[in-house]
């Protein structure tokens, strides 16, 4: 593989190193990372129905899917549903093995309905209807499937990694996953999952802005609201000032308004916006290391939902993040790391037409034979146990989102 791994230095800033950096993070329960974790939920159920049916991994690609908002009518204290989201599941799958059909869409969403069941607290089975549009795939990416131990690419693509994760990267992730985490939900209850997450660094100032829904049955008052807040404000500034050594002006919901009754509150039923004031699609999330930077290189493909073995998209942009951290942390030179990952349809998994290495320094670095040497092994060694990884995606133990 060395003559198509391609290293070029570039001179410039690190971005840990700029002035400006803007990182966002939208959790759980955020419309987009909610059709991002569905879709990739089913991708993983039916890759293991296919291993037990066929002993391989079949064609499919769950990868498009939109969450339609609901209608809701919130109150202090409590309010409904008036009308369920709409969960429309798409894209295609294979439906028959040996002339035996598989019923794929009960399986979609049975599957989508027990990530709901174990993710989000207040949402139940009626406050959720599906419409199923995963349609039969085609004869020719399904041909590609009929050796599964030399794999062929499903798409033309190319894919970006990059490392290492930054400390306004590490902070807003962070944060999401402390406001969502057990230990604050047990001591603010009315904090729903739907919770998104801005970071503005200017040098080492960051400005960190939260948008988290309220559930509108634990809030009895809009005084109850706003005292619940400061008190969320005061246990989130607490967390960040044992954790991060930057100075961070912190805000919770900036549209609230006080004396303006619920217009002027984040409440929600369900812990969602999806309940009432905003869809969501598969690929407007996070990026594969899980944060949003958009001063950062950045694919064009969705990852969550791909065919875990066959689909670039998905195995080349996480990828992409683990090896640019590997060679990052190997190379001491390299402030920086930016790793592209290209291929085209019916080219082998573990054979990209190309991988570029893009190191960054502050100061020229010189290519040598050795350094190259280093860089490339990593590639190989990676390319190499592209099956182990591509089963790691496949159980699960990735996060890509």
């Amino acid at each position: 593989m060395s003559e198509k791994i391609f290293v070029e230095s570039i001179e410039g800033i690190p971005t840990f190193k700029k002035r400006f950096e803007i990182v966002e993070r939208k959790g759980i329960g955020h419309p987009d990372t909610i059709c991002d974790l569905v879709m990739n939920q089913i991708s993983i159920e039916l890759s293991k129905l296919y291993i037990k049916e066929t002993g391989s991994v079949q064609h499919h690609n769950m990868d498009k899917a939109m969450l339609v908002a609901g209608q809701s009518e919130i109150k202090f204290g409590g309010g409904k549903m008036l009308k369920p989201m709409k969960m429309i599941l798409g894209d295609r799958a294979t439906f028959e093995i040996n002339d035996r059909k598989l019923p794929i869409a009960d399986f979609a969403v049975n599957s989508a309905k027990s990530w709901f069941e174990n993710n989000l607290r207040f949402v139940r089975k009626k406050d959720v209807e599906y419409q199923v549009e995963i349609g039969t795939t085609s004869t020719e990416l399904q041909s590609i499937f009929k050796e599964p131990k030399s794999l062929k690419s499903n798409d033309t693509s190319v894919l970006v990694g990059y490392a290492p994760f930054t400390k306004t990267e590490s902070l807003v992730l962070e944060t999401e996953q402390y406001l969502n985490s057990k230990r604050f939900k047990n001591e603010f209850t009315e904090s729903g999952e739907d919770i998104k997450v801005m970071g503005f660094r200017n040098k080492s100032q960051i400005d960190l802005t939260v948008a988290m829904a309220f559930v509108d049955s634990f809030v009895e008052s809009e005084d109850k609201y706003f005292a619940r807040k400061h008190e969320m404000l005061h246990a989130l500034n607490e967390f960040l000032k044992s954790k991060f050594d930057f100075e961070i002006h912190s805000a919770i919901n900036c549209l609230d308004e006080q004396n303006q009754g619920m217009d002027g509150l984040y409440l929600t039923v369900l812990g969602t916006s999806a309940d009432h004031a905003d869809s969501g699609e598969v690929g407007r999330g996070n990026m594969a290391n899980r944060v949003i930077s958009p001063s950062r290189p950045a694919s064009s493909e969705a990852t969550a939902g791909k065919n875990p073995v066959s689909h670039i998209g998905k195995i080349y942009n996480v990828m992409a993040f683990k090896i640019a951290d590997e060679i990052q942390k190997t190379i001491s030179d390299f402030d920086e790391v930016i790793v592209w990952m290209y291929n085209i349809i019916g080219r082998p998994v573990n054979q990209p037409k190309a991988v570029v290495i893009q190191p960054i320094s502050e100061k020229k670095i010189e290519i040598d034979t050795a350094i190259k040497k280093q860089a490339i092994e990593i590639v190989d060694k990676n390319l190499e146990k592209i099956n182990d990884f591509c089963n790691d995606l496949i159980s699960g133990k990735i996060d890509i989102v």
